[in-house]
C-alpha cells in the first residue's frame, strides 16, 4: 500500500508471539499472591502493556519491587511452556527480511525476556536492532524507544512503522512520527485499539506485506 516504508519496527508480546496466557498468567499469580481471590482473568487485562512497575504502583506503591520479583520469578519459570507462535508471524518477518526491510523489536520487557521469546520462536535470526525496557529512561509511550531502534537501523519516522497489539504501541509510534498499526488478534480487542487510531489495522500478519507494499507470499 506504501512504497515509502523501508522499516518495521514491532512490539514483541501479542503482537509476534503469543504471550497472553503467560502475561495473564503471571499478573494473576502475583496479584493473589498478595491480595488472595480478589482478581479474576478479565480484572488482570488492563495490567498488560505498560511495565510492570507503572502496574503495580496502582495497585500496591509500598510493594512494586517484590511484585514485579514474583512476576519475573513465575514468568521465566512458565516461559517456554505457556508462549506460543501466532499464525503467520514467522513467514512474515523472514519475507520482509528477504526483501531488504530494516527490522527491529521495541519492547516494555527486559532485554533477557525478549530474547528467551525471539529465541523460542526462532525469529532471533531477524532482529539485530533491539530496544528493551532496561535500555530507556522512558517507556513506549514516549517516543524514545522507538527514536533509538530508528536511530540504530538509521531509518527515519517518515519512512518506518510501529506494529503492536497495545495503545501503547500506536501511540509511541505517533509520537514518534512513524505510521502505526494494530494488530486485531490483542488480548484487550480490536475495538479497544481502534479507539488509538492507528494508521492500519492488521488481521493478519500477513496484510502487513500489502502495507508495505508486498504481495502477500
Amino acid at each position: 500500500m506504501s512504497e515509502k516504508i523501508t522499516t518495521v519496527l514491532f512490539d514483541l508480546d501479542g503482537t509476534l508471539i503469543n504471550t497472553n496466557e503467560l502475561i495473564i498468567s503471571s499478573f494473576l499469580h502475583t496479584m493473589n499472591t498478595y491480595f488472595p481471590n480478589q482478581y479474576k482473568r478479565e480484572d488482570v487485562l488492563q495490567f498488560m502493556g505498560p511495565p510492570l512497575e507503572e502496574s503495580f504502583i496502582k495497585v500496591n506503591p509500598d510493594a512494586v519491587e517484590d511484585m514485579v520479583k514474583t512476576y519475573r520469578t513465575y514468568n521465566l519459570e512458565k516461559h517456554d511452556s505457556l508462549v506460543t507462535e501466532f499464525e503467520g508471524v514467522f513467514e512474515t518477518v523472514q519475507t520482509l527480511s528477504q526483501n531488504g526491510y530494516k527490522l527491529a523489536i521495541v519492547s516494555t520487557k527486559i532485554r533477557d525476556v525478549v530474547i528467551k521469546g525471539l529465541k523460542l520462536t526462532n525469529l532471533d535470526q531477524f532482529f539485530d536492532v533491539i530496544v528493551t525496557l532496561d535500555e530507556v529512561e522512558n517507556a513506549k509511550p514516549d517516543p524514545e524507544p522507538v527514536q533509538k531502534a530508528l536511530a540504530a537501523l538509521d531509518s527515519t519516522p517518515e519512512e518506518s512503522i510501529m506494529v503492536g497489539d497495545n495503545h501503547h504501541d500506536v501511540l509511541a509510534g505517533k509520537n514518534a512520527g512513524t505510521l502505526s498499526a494494530g494488530v486485531a488478534w490483542s488480548a484487550k480487542g480490536r475495538e479497544y485499539l481502534d479507539q488509538y487510531e492507528p494508521d492500519f489495522m492488521l488481521e493478519t500478519m500477513a496484510d502487513l506485506l500489502d502495507v508495505v507494499g508486498l504481495d502477500k507470499r
